[in-house]
């Protein structure tokens, strides 16, 4: 099913992100680059423009909002751009979301290759809603074929907003830094108690010596408490992942119940 043309934007994310600081210095800068681009003298103009960025700002949660807010339960997926198919983890996280997907879960990645392709496949393979949130980058890459809802962002912490906001659940496989910068960033909001109920799940494997070194080292010196490493869980299987997350949305309906939220005005 080819990527809707209406309210879509057009490119996906590599997870690593550019890797040719030449290249990337060379090109056309990103919206993320010029406005993290301060100098401390800037002049008159460049500041006065920040009521621009403001709305373009708010204008891109606007538009992520409209087209996420029917999806309904869903989880976020995160891997690797680099993973050929023929790897093991591209079939292992295919079967988790196909998993997930038959559950009544929707699946949302960065919408590129390699890992986040395998997840939007396998949600496809279940008739599931894919969903790609990609990252307008210095060098882009195009959207996998296997999404049914295709946005592109100019900030990155627009995009992180819709992969925690509309998730029910984190999934991680093995990956780069934008992985592991999903990974931590979560750990933080559950932390923080900003988000309740959230497990991360980690798939594919190899994330012993990360555990060991959160024990060994973040743990020994106090740094983080015991209670913080068992918010991350290990699934060894697809159902296993599933169980997690339905337990996870029974405890975080039952505590929306209770909760104040904002409703609009008359």
């Amino acid at each position: 099913m080819p990527v809707p043309a209406g309210g879509a934007y057009a490119c996906a994310v590599s997870d690593e992100g550019p890797t040719d600081q030449t290249e990337q210095a060379a090109s056309e800068p990103t919206l993320d680059e010029e406005l993290l681009l301060w100098l401390g003298d800037e002049p008159p103009g460049v500041r006065a423009a920040d009521a621009e960025r403001v709305r373009e700002i708010a204008a891109e949660f606007a538009r992520g909002f409209d087209a996420l807010a029917q999806i309904g339960p869903a989880v976020s997926v995160f891997g690797s751009a680099r993973t050929p198919r023929e790897h093991p983890d591209y079939a292992l996280v295919r079967e988790v979301t196909a998993c997930l997907g038959r559950g009544g879960y929707a699946v949302i990645t960065g919408g590129g290759p390699g890992l986040m392709e395998a997840a939007n496949r396998g949600a496809r393979d279940a008739g599931a809603t894919s969903v790609g949130c990609s990252i307008e980058l210095p060098r882009e890459q195009a959207l996998n074929e296997y999404l049914d809802i295709g946005l592109r962002f100019g900030h990155f912490f627009a995009r992180k907003v819709m992969f925690v906001r509309y998730a029910s659940a984190f999934v991680i496989a093995p990956g780069g830094f934008g992985t592991l910068d999903e990974l931590f960033e979560s750990l933080t909001l559950i932390q923080t108690a900003t988000i309740r109920h959230f497990p991360v799940i980690l798939i594919g494997g190899e994330w012993d010596g990360l555990l060991a070194w959160l024990r060994e080292r973040a743990l020994a010196d106090g740094r983080i408490a015991s209670g913080d490493l068992d918010l991350l869980r290990i699934a060894g299987d697809p159902d296993e992942v599933r169980e997690i997350v339905d337990a996870a949305r029974v405890h975080q309906r039952a505590q929306a119940r209770g909760q104040a939220r904002r409703m609009a005005g008359p």
